[in-house]
């Protein structure tokens, strides 16, 4: 697999129906790598390991409704009080981070309501932070640390 622009982090890999799969420690399962899974398992290494995220607050591939369509986010990360804290959007490395894909996370969170955004391909990653009032993000240069208390 491709060299991410993340720190190198230590995967669990198993051969499964001759595909290759990686251990999610947040589904506490395998899982078919493929490109864009291998971005997502970046992530959430990144997340618990560079940030501190909690794991228990963090939550991988669940479905969501959008205008009546099922849609699934790739991974968010909840506050102790059940808030949405952070909201992160995943493609293959070889998927160009786009306007579309900015549009597509900013339809998820409309739904959802999180404080932050992040976009990744793993080769380059874009923070944002919501401003609900004026309906518009600002970027920012990283992650903010986890929030333990409920502001």
């Amino acid at each position: 697999m491709q060299k991410l622009n993340f720190p190198t982090f230590t995967f669990r890999f198993k051969n499964s129906e001759n595909k290759v799969a990686i251990f999610d420690e947040i589904r506490k399962k395998f899982i078919i790598l493929t490109p864009e899974e291998w971005v997502r398992q970046h992530v959430v290494q990144f997340l618990l390991q560079e940030k501190n995220y909690p794991k228990s607050y963090i939550n991988v591939e669940k479905l969501i409704k959008i205008n009546d369509l099922n849609k699934r986010y790739d991974v968010v990360v909840y506050q102790p009080n059940g808030e949405l804290f952070l909201l992160i959007e995943c493609k293959a490395p070889e998927v160009k981070i786009s306007q579309q894909t900015f549009d597509q996370i900013a339809r998820y969170n409309l739904v959802l309501k999180a404080k932050y955004l992040m976009v990744t391909n793993g080769l380059n990653h874009y923070f944002c932070q919501m401003d609900f009032e004026n309906e518009k993000y600002v970027f920012l240069k990283e992650l903010p640390e986890f929030e333990t208390t409920n502001k």
